[in-house]
């Protein structure tokens, strides 16, 4: 019963910490990145659709995409969900066939709007990695009855150790894209 709660906080916090490697990702760096388009929902026939259902990204230069439509006719709503995606600054050039789209370079103030961005992302995704463990300490503490104090002592320490791995983890990807934003 207790491995099944540990092994339970553990899965949910690999997924908090996924998650976090991920909204990382689509906050831009110099460079341009197909990753960065993940999270744009283009109005494609009156439903939010992801733009990587709607289109391929292909990036042929450091701060070029292409974006090539499955169909010509979600053209423009493409091009207006990328003109309207904010902290991207993109100005997209639609020449009939494709979508080009130029990413200016940042400037030194912009870099540290994103630092600041991406810190918080990480305190979020720390929160949450925090809620879980509370939640499992919780869920530890309801099995007073059934096992002894010293097993749930020792539970709640392998708890700790799991939650401050998680935490860590979360530091170290966000030290990676501090080190990647501020990179000129």
């Amino acid at each position: 019963m207790i491995a099944d709660v540990l092994a339970d906080a553990g899965a949910r916090m690999d997924r908090a910490v996924e998650a976090a490697k991920e909204d990382f990702a689509t906050v831009r760096t110099g460079r341009a990145n197909p990753q960065l388009f993940q999270k744009i929902l283009v109005d494609y026939y009156g439903t939010p659709t992801p733009l990587a259902q709607l289109a391929s990204l292909n990036n042929p230069e450091a701060r070029t995409l292409v974006v090539t439509p499955y169909d010509k006719s979600a053209l423009k709503a493409i091009e207006q969900a990328i003109r309207d995606q904010p902290n991207l600054g993109a100005n997209p050039t639609n020449d009939g066939n494709l979508i080009r789209v130029t990413l200016p370079e940042l400037t030194e103030e912009r870099r540290r709007e994103f630092v600041k961005l991406v810190r918080s992302k990480g305190e979020d995704a720390k929160v949450h990695v925090r809620g879980i463990r509370r939640k499992s300490k919780d869920d530890l503490d309801d099995l007073k009855s059934e096992f002894g104090e010293d097993e749930l002592t020792r539970a709640e320490k392998e708890l700790d150790a799991l939650t401050r791995a998680h935490v860590d983890a979360i530091d170290e990807a966000l030290k990676r894209k501090e080190a990647e934003l501020l990179e000129v």
